[in-house]
């Protein structure tokens, strides 16, 4: 299998990541660069943020051939006019979940979207995919499950391989991570990235 290096703090990042690209042939493991400050861009685009990084990154690979994987992901609150977004790692450890929710007390809005960008850099080549999850807002944290804002963030029903899927209210840390990725915006990013892997294949001769 070839090496692919995960880069974040997060293990419940690398284990999405490793369920959804080791059937690629991908042996997902995660990226720590000791003694190395990654900056965080000051920008308004998730994109723009993860091509910083993963650029910040390539130089620290333990081997050249081998692929790396960089993920930002933002939660965008439509009555806090998108906050926190792209500061969201920085919300989340400042005034946590529960300060958020304080900020829409006052408001019956609750609707919000997580979106992420997944940057891969593979052979010489940074390739980019977003997933978007829409959602509510919950009144109050449930769950024990997830990261970040999972706690407080109700997914809206979907399609999924046609059929029709809701938590019934439930937040994503209420579920596990089989029933969270059939609605995760972390899953819609990777998987935009195997669409991507898969068509840049070459094409087997007959």
């Amino acid at each position: 299998m070839r090496k692919l290096w995960f880069m974040t703090g997060n293990r419940g990042k690398v284990a999405e990541a490793k369920h959804a690209l080791q059937p690629l042939g991908f042996d997902v493991v995660q990226l720590q660069v000791e003694g190395v400050e990654i900056s965080e861009p000051q920008a308004d685009d998730l994109e723009e943020v993860a091509r910083s990084k993963i650029e910040q990154a390539i130089p620290h690979l333990p081997s050249p051939d081998d692929a790396l994987l960089v993920e930002d992901a933002g939660l965008f609150v439509d009555a806090l006019h998108g906050f926190p977004g792209v500061y969201s790692a920085y919300a989340l450890k400042t005034i946590g979940f529960n300060g958020l929710l304080n900020l829409l007390q006052d408001t019956t809005q609750r609707t919000g979207s997580f979106h992420a960008v997944a940057a891969l850099w593979l052979d010489g080549k940074i390739h980019l995919s977003r997933g978007i999850c829409q959602g509510e807002i919950a009144m109050q944290a449930s769950g024990n499950d997830g990261f970040g804002f999972d706690p407080v963030f109700i997914p809206h029903p979907i399609q999924y391989n046609g059929i029709a899927y809701s938590t019934d209210g439930k937040t994503f840390a209420d579920v596990d991570m089989i029933e969270k990725e059939k609605f995760s915006h972390r899953r819609k990013a990777l998987d935009g990235l195997i669409q991507i892997l898969n068509e840049s294949k070459p094409a087997s001769s007959s």
